[in-house]
């Protein structure tokens, strides 16, 4: 495949169509290659519906040689709605099963067999030799230069360039990279739009990133989740009551004939068809479907999950625990205010700020020149022709500033400018302290200038809130969910953020052991805990955390914590995350009740017409008239089938996800789906059986 080829392909996040025809052609066949039956043995429920249509279409043959327990016509009609039955829940999950085969054939069709650099010294302008990506081994180095692209997965030891990774994120825009940090990390399949990088191959192929995404997205894959296996394990018990009940009808209909020495006895194949209309075939048909769907809806949102039981225990954490920067606020502190210090006008300091940081590239910096320049029209000035010496940022004197005529400007924090002004033995006024002490409270950052000695004033840099995200804090705040704000700011700071944007606690001054100490708390009080992470520091409480979401963008040793890796590297993605797991449980839950419930009116539909042969008085059980006792079997059996087709689109899509508590949750589902589940199958089945008795079809 070429580059553009590669880089045209499909994104992994993309949205198909639910039932496109690329995708429901191989999902008919696949129903079919699915009645093998070590593939239904899966599945209890449904091997239960296989085996009862093998042992009627035996019946039905048996019929046709004049020997047959019923009408050949009626056995005949029983079986191909059995076989539907199966056919279309084996549909349901092909289905299902395609969809994420679709998205790892869009991330297959990133893999490019491409040439390598490979360094004989980890240094840039050594020599390198040509060599093939699939000989690459982990601990190799390799050369990447503009236009190439990225072998293999890797860490940046050293240089800078920006790297085209939308082939994996569906993002246009370019990433930098480079060594140190928690940007060193590199994606095979990805390019390099500038400069060189001397990257450390860290996977050996077939064990790449790229390979990992594969396999996770996968519906072959796919292990069945706790909550999935419990499920399970109640509906084989359901299973087994209504099997033995119903093995011991037949005895008893036998006895009840012999002794009245009238009636008729239930047949074998009516009793197969109460067995297969009284389990839970609906949920049994749908719940693998469900468990592939919510890791194909977890792909759309870019996000690529280890395993379903990740995407599960999104649905029951309780605890979120989300970075201040870039997640609850946007992250580039943006000047808000100047305030000057007594004998000084606020257009003087607005000036001295803007000249300190006229060579101040950062955010931060840009901001303060703009802002004065909005304020009192303070135009920028010409670098060159102030013959300035210009000092960046120091960790050391944690300030900035500007050097000219015998004027030194400095910017910075408070108590670092403070040191600063009395060295030269000049007064830092208390007024000017207690301004920095309110715009701390505030929750925003106080930077001071002083010129010549003199303090000038503050420039309040304020963190922004981002738009929406109290709002979101409220909604989770609704189903349960506690959500913690970290931060590395103090706890002033800290505690002015929290109350603005909603959140319920905050960890101010965090370091990477009280990030792991909070999750072990909250674990050991009964909590699940979700937290999103990008640096190596992360990584020991995302190991900790039960859901923990790695950035794409972070170093591999976050990505190898986490169990879940979100491609567009968005730290308020985890709010998505959170919300597509309580969907897929809700789908799962909604879906089971309805299934009971619907077991009820079947039973209305069922009995009366099974055993009226035997037991005459059963008729009075007959609420729906029903036009004969055939027809009521066979309208069960039908709509039996055709819920699970109406149903597929549901299970696939999953329920609307509404921001409610559990017991409201509860007792919606229990009036819709439970009442609804009661309620449409007296319909379903009295429509269906007027449509056969008026084309004569029993």
């Amino acid at each position: 495949m070429s580059q553009s080829q590669a880089m045209t392909a499909a994104q992994p996040g993309q949205r198909l169509k639910l039932f496109e025809s690329k995708l429901v052609l191989p999902a008919i066949a696949e129903s079919f290659y699915k009645l093998d039956p070590r593939v239904q043995l899966r599945s209890p429920v449904m091997f239960v519906v296989y085996v009862g249509s093998i042992i009627t279409t035996l019946l039905y043959l048996q019929s046709l040689d004049g020997k047959g327990e019923a009408g050949s016509g009626f056995i005949l009609a029983t079986s191909v709605w059995l076989w539907f039955t199966v056919l279309f829940a084996n549909f349901a999950e092909a289905l299902a099963e395609g969809r994420s085969k679709a998205q790892a054939a869009s991330l297959r069709s990133l893999k490019q067999s491409v040439s390598s650099k490979k360094l004989t010294a980890p240094k840039h302008g050594t020599q390198w030799l040509p060599c093939p990506a699939t000989d690459l081994r982990k601990g190799n180095y390799v050369l990447v230069e503009a236009g190439d692209v990225i072998p293999i997965d890797g860490t940046v030891i050293e240089g800078v360039a920006s790297v085209d990774e939308s082939a994996i994120t569906g993002e246009s825009a370019p990433v930098i990279r480079e060594s140190g940090g928690d940007f060193s990390s590199v994606t095979g399949g990805t390019r390099v739009l500038s400069d060189w990088l001397v990257v450390q191959v860290t996977a050996n192929p077939g064990e790449t990133f790229l390979d990992r995404m594969i396999a996770m997205v996968e519906g072959a894959k796919r292990k069945k989740t706790p909550n999935e296996i419990a499920l399970t394990i109640l509906l084989v018990a359901l299973t087994i009551v209504f099997l033995i009940v119903t093995a011991t009808l037949l005895p008893f209909s036998l006895f009840s004939v012999a002794a009245a020495q009238s009636g008729s006895p239930i047949t074998i194949t009516v009793l197969i068809a109460l067995l297969v209309c009284l389990i839970p075939t609906t949920i049994g048909g749908l719940l693998s479907a469900i468990g592939v769907a919510g890791m194909s809806r977890m792909m759309q949102a870019n996000v690529i999950a280890t395993s379903g039981r990740a995407v599960e225990a999104a649905g029951d954490v309780d605890v979120l625990l989300l970075d201040k920067t870039g997640t609850i606020t946007l992250g580039n502190r943006q000047a808000s205010a100047f305030f000057a210090a007594p004998g000084v006008t606020e257009r003087e300091l607005a000036d001295v700020a803007q000249l300190a940081s006229l060579a101040d590239e950062t955010p931060e910096g840009r901001s303060i020149v703009v802002l004065a320049k909005q304020k009192f029209n303070i135009r920028e000035r010409e670098l060159s022709a102030l013959h300035a010496e210009f000092l960046p940022f120091s960790a050391n004197t944690r300030m900035s500033g500007v050097n000219m005529d015998g004027r030194e400007v400095r910017k910075g924090a408070a108590e670092a400018v403070r040191k600063y002004v009395e060295a030269q033995g000049k007064e830092f006024p208390a007024e000017v302290l207690r301004t920095v002490d309110d715009v701390s409270r505030r929750g925003s950052t106080p930077l001071v200038v002083a010129d010549a000695g003199r303090v000038m004033g503050v420039v309040e840099l304020k963190d922004i809130v981002k738009g929406g995200i109290k709002e979101r804090f409220a909604e989770l705040r609704r189903m349960g969910i506690k959500t913690v704000m970290i931060t590395g700011d103090n706890k002033i700071t800290a505690a002015a953020i929290a109350a603005e944007a909603g959140v319920d606690d905050f960890l101010a001054e965090a370091t990477p052991e009280d990030k792991l100490k909070l999750i072990r708390g909250y674990q050991s009080n009964g909590r699940l805990v979700a937290m999103t992470g990008d640096g190596t520091n992360d990584a020991p409480a995302l190991a900790q955390a039960d859901v923990a979401v790695a950035m794409s963008s972070g170093t591999q040793a976050a990505k190898e914590a986490g169990n879940m890796v979100d491609l567009d590297s968005n730290p308020t993605k985890l709010l998505e995350i959170v919300e597509i797991g309580k969907q897929m449980l809700m789908t799962r839950g909604s879906l089971t009740t309805f299934s009971i419930s619907n077991d009820i009116a079947k039973y209305f539909a069922i009995i009366p017409a099974a055993f009226v042969g035997t037991y005459p008085q059963l008729k009075a059980l007959d609420i729906m008239h029903l036009a004969s006792p055939n027809s009521a079997i066979m309208s069960a059996v039908i709509f039996n089938a055709l819920i699970i087709v109406f149903l597929i689109p549901l299970a696939l899509k999953g329920v609307r996800y509404r921001a409610i508590g559990a017991t409201a949750l509860l007792r919606r589902n229990l009036l819709v789906y439970g009442v609804g589940g009661l309620l449409l199958p007296f319909i379903g089945i009295k429509l269906i059986d007027m449509l056969l008795a008026a084309f004569n079809l029993v």
